[in-house]
């Protein structure tokens, strides 16, 4: 623990030690919709600097961008001049006015004040307030939903709300600084609150269920740390909590998707020049149990180095351990090959290894892939039907604007996840947290086919239609849930030694395949208020009993941020 706090201690020295320009250190939340726009813009070419594999970005890197693309204006469409337009507003600070911004209680900013302009079409705050470096915005954030379900049942329903407020900033333009306190319920049928709002299946409130009314709580908060000690070179040190994704992937990543409740951790990114570098410590939790002396903290370490090659492509390697044993100094170290080290703690601990692609040399096309590969590294990968060869591996493209359709872009992916993938022989240190996988929800033993399709019709509103087909073989359990074969299919069942088949053949066991259908209508008719109306379709084929079942619901979504 005294090294953390010296290596901390350090950096933090280094980050007051040089200038830099920018007042907007926090992070931009990864549920903002921006990220998606500049995504179309990178693989577009508008810009060339876009990170996939961890896309937490300050306030400041999201502003850079948006310059870039004012320069490039003439490139643009109209809905994608609006779009810009439209987030220049709430990441310029030099484009606030009266015109376009407000604050509900004032602040000494150039902005409209007062309840009558709450129902307008300006970026809204509850307060604001700058002076000299040092800023803060309180801001409330919540939503509404109503669910209910079509098929097999249309008797179903269920409502659900949150609402809470955050407070960002940033101080002597090198800290920045962020809190959210979030409380909520729902009534009604708990499947369609966990579908239609999945973050609650891993909040421990609502899993704890022991008050009269369905109730969970979120917080997060961080403190972030900037410095450019050099030309092209950019530091950060973050310690707190907020939903990380690492890894690439278009649908779920394969090494951290974020489904999983946000984690605390100490993060450090360094880039400079082609080379970029990123480590994290995390701690979180294993899974729920009603006698508390069960449950235990868990940690999922990670770093990853990348190359990019400007209008080319970018090549990664990473590397991640979940252990539940409590601090090791070894971990602590945020420069280190984390897999050697965990073989000489005497190889208690899950490893993992990964290695990624991102091109960028055609216009408008993107291919990305991944490759992981759980604990075992290089043995007998010519045999892939060996329960030891626990690799996964994802390919996809991202196609913007295909065959000239405006504002139009289109996803596909595959991923692939062999037997016993993310399990390990220590319950503990299977790759989960509080019952959700770290990586692909699929799990191993499974395939799955995404496609998706986005499309701005307008800078308010916008349509989404998602496809999944996912195949999956399940271990078979007996009447009291004793497993009666292990085929590799559940993550909390690791290989036996001496009872399983050395050999792991790919999707053998009870075959189960799934479509999901996903439609989105988004619509912003005024800033800072949101309608989602949603549609969900899925279909089961137990191909092995001959069973089938089907299920539809829909629900409608009020957002504000």
């Amino acid at each position: 623990m005294k090294i953390k706090l010296l290596t901390l201690l350090f950096l933090l020295m280094i980050c007051f030690t040089y200038q830099q320009s920018s007042a907007q250190v926090e992070n931009v939340p990864l549920s903002n919709s921006v990220y998606d726009f500049l995504k179309e813009m990178r693989v577009k070419g508008i810009i060339t600097n876009y990170n996939d594999d961890d896309p937490g970005m300050a306030r400041f890197q999201v502003a850079d961008r948006l310059q870039i693309m004012n320069k490039k204006k003439s490139r643009l469409g109209k809905v994608e001049t609006e779009l810009l337009e439209k987030y220049m507003i709430e990441f310029l600070p030099e484009e606030i006015n009266k015109m376009n911004t407000t604050s509900l209680f004032g602040g000494n900013m150039k902005m409209s004040h007062g309840i009558k302009e709450l129902f307008t079409d300006k970026q809204k705050y509850l307060y604001a307030y700058q002076k000299v470096n040092n800023n803060i915005f309180i801001n409330t954030i919540g939503q509404l939903f109503y669910i209910n379900q079509s098929k097999p049942d249309s008797k179903p329903n269920a409502k659900l709300f949150y609402g809470g407020f955050s407070i960002r900033g940033s101080l002597f333009e090198k800290l920045g600084y962020y809190l959210s306190v979030e409380k909520g319920g729902g009534i009604g049928d708990t499947s369609l609150m966990e579908a239609a709002f999945p973050r609650i299946r891993s909040n421990f409130k609502y899993v704890e269920n022991i008050e009269n009314i369905k109730n969970f709580d979120f917080t997060n908060g961080y403190m972030k740390f900037y410095s450019n000690p050099t030309e092209d070179m950019d530091l950060f040190v973050q310690i707190g909590r907020e939903q990380l994704k690492y890894g690439l992937g278009y649908s779920k990543r394969l090494v951290l998707s974020g489904d999983a409740p946000n984690m605390d951790f100490i993060k450090f990114n360094l880039n400079y020049g082609i080379v970029s570098y990123s480590s994290i410590f995390g701690s979180t939790v294993g899974e729920f149990n009603k006698d508390v002396s069960k449950n235990f903290t868990k940690y999922f370490i990670a770093n990853r180095i990348k190359l990019s090659f400007k209008k080319l492509f970018d090549i990664g390697v990473g590397e991640s351990i979940i252990t539940s044993r409590g601090f090791e100094l070894g971990y602590l170290n945020p420069v280190i090959f984390y897999k050697f080290v965990e073989h000489s703690l005497q190889d208690r601990d899950n490893g993992t290894l990964f290695a990624d692609f991102q091109t960028h040399f055609i216009k408008n096309f993107e291919l990305q892939g991944t490759f992981f590969l759980d604990e075992n590294i290089l043995s007998n990968l010519a045999d892939m039907t060996k329960q030891s060869n626990k690799t996964a591996y994802q390919l996809g493209f991202f196609y913007y604007e295909p065959v000239g359709i405006k504002n139009l872009s289109l996803i596909f992916e595959y991923s692939k996840l062999r037997p016993y993938v993310y399990t390990h022989f220590n319950p503990k240190n299977t790759y989960t947290a509080f019952g959700e996988i770290l990586g692909n929800p699929i799990g191993p033993n499974a395939d799955q086919l995404f496609l998706k399709l986005n499309y701005n019709l307008s800078d308010r509103i916008k349509f989404g239609l998602e496809y999944e087909h996912t195949r999956k073989g399940e271990n078979i359990y007996g009447l009291n849930g004793e497993l009666i074969r292990n085929v590799g299919g559940n993550v909390y069942d690791s290989y036996r030694q001496g009872t399983d088949a050395d050999k792991a053949y790919f999707l053998d066991g009870i075959r189960i395949n799934t479509d999901n259908v996903k439609f989105n209508i988004s619509y912003e008719p005024l800033k800072s208020f949101i309608f989602d109306l949603n549609f969900v379709y899925a279909k089961n084929k137990n191909l092995t009993t001959g069973i089938n079942s089907d299920r539809s619901y829909g629900f409608i979504r009020f957002t504000v941020y």
